[in-house]
């Protein structure tokens, strides 16, 4: 089998690619982790504008139809540019709202979610949520359901200066019980899945840049073969990550999500180790760019299930339900 995008899909990429490309995400997310979200919630507007988080909503909701594939390419192109923001959860949130029994609050919540007028955050088997001071649609999991939270406390800090953690309060409104927590898992591991591989091929992609300027002994450190060894090998992981994705997104089965998304943050997180030792001490360096994608390759490695937990999921074939 081939696992090809088609022409629409690849036009849908570059489109995405150009217009992050011209945003200068670096200093985006920069002024993201100190807590100005201008910048940002304007970034967020013209993804949005692109149609990404419509992808995870239905139809009937002013979203454009469940589009795993799509959403996929597009967290793919998220993750190359260190897009901030609460990402996968909005993901994640819509398809809880979506799933609920009764529809009111899917009606009332999330057309606002596709158009990228809110953000929305989940606190998932945890009281942290991300960025709940920028989100106005605050969701939390708990024993009786789904709560729409009132608020939420100061935030912390995380490994990733991006990802900004908040405590959110207890109580509030209860939107629904029962809320189909698995398919919600299975979108957030794939959107996080994507997000993970674009980390990587960003990472490899500055990282081959560097070893073709940096020199030494007069030669270019990317000519010897010890160096060559650890990217091809970077490469092979991230190609080997890319059709158990897309395959994952086309059967959107617990397993082949779990698969995809130990394969891919794993591969990112090797790809992560290679551009920090190939690029020296500058790598450590917080002001150079770099450092975006080193503390996103690391943080996404567990986001939304450890290697272990994933790989738990595989070897169950799926019939685990959390």
């Amino acid at each position: 089998m081939r696992f090809l995008l088609d022409a629409e899909q690849r036009a849908f990429a570059g489109s995405l690619d150009a217009m992050l490309t011209a945003s200068d995400t670096p200093s985006v997310v920069r002024e993201w982790s100190r807590g100005e979200h201008a910048r940002g919630r304007a970034l967020w507007s013209r993804v949005a504008d692109a149609g990404v988080f419509a992808l995870a909503v239905p139809e009937v909701h002013e979203g454009l139809g469940l589009r795993p594939v799509e959403l996929t390419v597009a967290f793919v192109e998220l993750g190359r540019h260190a897009v901030p923001g609460p990402l996968v959860e909005t993901v994640a949130a819509a398809a809880l709202l979506a799933g609920l029994a009764d529809p009111g609050p899917a009606e009332r919540l999330l057309p606002a979610l596709a158009a990228g007028d809110a953000l929305a955050t989940l606190a998932w088997r945890t009281p942290y949520a991300l960025d709940g001071d920028v989100a106005a649609t605050r969701l939390a999991l708990t024993a009786e359901g789904l709560h729409l939270a009132p608020g939420h406390g100061p935030v912390r800090p995380s490994v990733d200066p991006a990802r900004r953690l908040t405590p959110l309060e207890p109580g509030g409104e209860l939107l629904g019980t029962g809320p189909p927590t698995a398919e919600a898992l299975a979108w957030a591991r794939l959107a996080t899945a994507a997000q993970a591989l674009g980390v990587g091929l960003a990472l490899l992609d500055r990282t081959v840049a560097h070893v073709r300027q940096r020199t030494q002994f007069g030669v270019p450190v990317g000519s010897f073969q010890a160096v060559k060894h650890r990217l091809a090998d970077a490469k092979v992981g991230l190609e080997f990550a890319r059709p158990l994705l897309f395959g994952a997104a086309l059967t959107m089965d617990p397993a082949d999500v779990a698969a995809a998304k130990v394969t891919a943050c794993e591969a990112a997180y090797a790809t992560a180790r290679t551009a920090l030792q190939l690029h020296g001490a500058i790598g450590y360096t917080a002001e150079y760019d770099l450092s975006l994608w080193l503390t996103k390759a690391r943080v996404l490695r567990t986001a939304w299930g450890s290697p272990q937990e994933c790989r738990a999921e595989v070897l169950s074939g799926g019939d685990r339900r959390w």
